[in-house]
């Protein structure tokens, strides 16, 4: 089993400032990140967007990190695990992108899968838009872990605001270095988030301009 992805390189002749990694959530695919990138404006960045390697139950085109309808099992949790750690570490070869110049980034399922998988690389940093805690990560032993982005909606409905507190909360009590906002928002990636994502990628990657 392999991953499959959409590579949107960098509109500029010189060198990307760096390679974000965006993973989609339960039901959604790589080609639904790939609309909202315009909005993002980080042209001088590569993308890459990996599709998930299971299928959606209740769609042809949608793709899923694991099982949702059980939400104590996570069934095909470990394999999508260490597929995204392989492929991850794979990427300075054939990128020629360092993982310290790579952020991780996710919504929802695939903000799961950021900070599930994020914390255990030598990444430049992580982001997670309206996504929860995998159970196992708060058993994670103290050490030095990327800057971290926890971003969600007030309104959201389907993973609740409570979910983005506890991560905050496990990940500071980890050591993670965190940066929290909240918006007047559903489940959803909105502008205000993309712009605050554009800032913290900036920052982490390029200071002189953030």
């Amino acid at each position: 089993m392999t991953l499959d992805f959409i590579k949107i390189s960098a509109q500029t002749t010189k060198t990307p400032l760096g390679l974000i990694v965006t993973l989609h959530g339960w039901g959604a695919n790589a080609e639904d990140v790939a609309s909202l990138l315009p909005h993002v404006n980080l042209h001088d960045y590569e993308f890459l967007l990996p599709n998930a390697p299971y299928p959606y139950p209740y769609s042809d085109n949608g793709r899923a990190w694991y099982d949702l309808r059980d939400d104590k099992m996570y069934e095909g949790l470990v394999v999508s695990r260490q597929l995204l750690i392989d492929w991850l570490q794979s990427l300075p070869t054939t990128t020629g992108i360092p993982l310290s110049k790579t952020i991780l980034t996710g919504f929802s399922q695939g903000g799961a899968m950021t900070l599930d998988v994020g914390l255990n690389l030598p990444l430049a940093g992580l982001a997670v838009m309206s996504g929860y805690l995998h159970p196992q990560v708060s058993t994670i032993e103290k050490r030095q872990f990327p800057p971290t982005l926890i971003m969600h909606g007030t309104q959201d409905q389907i993973v609740p605001l409570s979910a983005a507190i506890k991560s905050q909360q496990v990940a500071q009590s980890l050591g993670v270095p965190v940066e929290y906002h909240h918006f007047d928002a559903g489940h959803e990636v909105n502008l205000a988030m993309l712009k605050v994502l554009r800032n913290f990628v900036i920052k982490l990657t390029n200071p002189e301009k953030g």
